[in-house]
This record gives C-alpha cells, sequence and structure tokens, in this order.
C-alpha cells in the first residue's frame, strides 16, 4: 500500500536521513552485461523512479510502463554514462525524455479529472481515503515540475537538496515551489471538507 505523508512544516531538507546512494560504477558494469548491478541500481531507486514516473504520467499503468522503459534505456545507454556524481538526474532526464517522446507518438495526452482518478481501478492500491483525495490533488492541481518535487519528497522520501540536484534547480526554487504546492493541496483539501 502507498502512503503518502505529507510534511506542511518548515523542513528544509535536513530532518530525512534515507539519502539515495547510487554507486555510479554500476553503469559501466550494466554495460558489460552484469545483470545483478542492474539488480542493485532497480532495488535502489525502483521507488524513486515510481514516484518520478507517477508524477510524468498521472496513471499508474503508464508509470510502470514508463519504468520499465527508463530501465531498458539505462540497460542500452549504460555505456554513455559520465560520472558526474548525478546518476539520478541521468535516470530522470531518460524517463522525462521518453514520456514526452510517447506523448508526441500518441498526440494526445492524459488529463484526470478528480473523479475519474477516484473510481479508477489503477488507483485502487491506494485504499486509504485520505491518501486517495492527497493522490487526487497531486495530480490534478499541480504543475509538472511541483508535481515532480512533491512526490519525490513524499513518496520516494528523497531530501529537497538530492531533489534539486537531481532535477537540475536551485535549493530555493525547489523549496519555494514545493511549499506553493503545500499550499494549493491545503487550499484544496480544504474546499472538499468545506463541500462535505
Amino acid at each position: 500500500m502507498l502512503i503518502f505523508t505529507f510534511v506542511y512544516d518548515n523542513d528544509t531538507g535536513n530532518s530525512r536521513d534515507n539519502k539515495i546512494e547510487i554507486d555510479e560504477n554500476l553503469f559501466q558494469r550494466i554495460a558489460r552485461d552484469d545483470m545483478t548491478a542492474l539488480d542493485e541500481l532497480y532495488g535502489i531507486t525502483e521507488r524513486t523512479m515510481y514516484a518520478f514516473s507517477l508524477s510524468l504520467t498521472k496513471d499508474h499503468q503508464r508509470a510502470l510502463d514508463l519504468m520499465q522503459d527508463t530501465y531498458v534505456k539505462v540497460i542500452s545507454a549504460a555505456h554513455l554514462y559520465k560520472p558526474m556524481g548525478k546518476p539520478l538526474a541521468w535516470m530522470f532526464t531518460i524517463a522525462r525524455n521518453l514520456y514526452y517522446s510517447n506523448m508526441r507518438k500518441e498526440k494526445r495526452s492524459v488529463s484526470l479529472e478528480p473523479e475519474e482518478i477516484s473510481d479508477r481501478k489503477h488507483f485502487s492500491y491506494v485504499t486509504d481515503i485520505n491518501d486517495r483525495i492527497v493522490l487526487e490533488g497531486v495530480l490534478s492541481l499541480l504543475a509538472e515540475e511541483e508535481r515532480e518535487i512533491v512526490m519525490l519528497y513524499a513518496v520516494s522520501g528523497m531530501k529537497h537538496k538530492e531533489i534539486a540536484e537531481s532535477l537540475g534547480l536551485k535549493l530555493s526554487t525547489t523549496l519555494s515551489k514545493y511549499h506553493r504546492a503545500l499550499k494549493k493541496l491545503r487550499k484544496y483539501l480544504e474546499g472538499r471538507e468545506a463541500r462535505s
């Protein structure tokens, strides 16, 4: 079960201890067809790549498909990876490029209304009603970059500094977008509460 925990305080990213550490040598090993290296990479990055993919696709199944395509691309492009201390940013770039490439091929955008999200079986793994309401808000209200930041923070537990580095943003920009997104979500949730 996927649990969303949103922090409404002035967290600057220093309170989380689960930093994602990726040994950049894994890509060299993957390039040499070492599938244990791919297993290691997948184990380290699966949750984060799912959160990032979901922030792009807004759909559970499409996020899984995008993840699979991303890891396949990592296998075929591992020999091109240049160690620069940002392996997650490289993987995010691959995922984003694949997503936009697929969207161009389909010539349509994915647009889900909150009611559609609630009724879709793709989101049936989110059983808690509060988590489902928050997920609806994240996917329907937030701009793409805001979705990426919130999902990476809330779902995968990345620190704001790590998110900023991975997305190629300044820490201040990341924090600003995160807090703006939380304000939007808070307003959305208060509006839902008032209508109930």
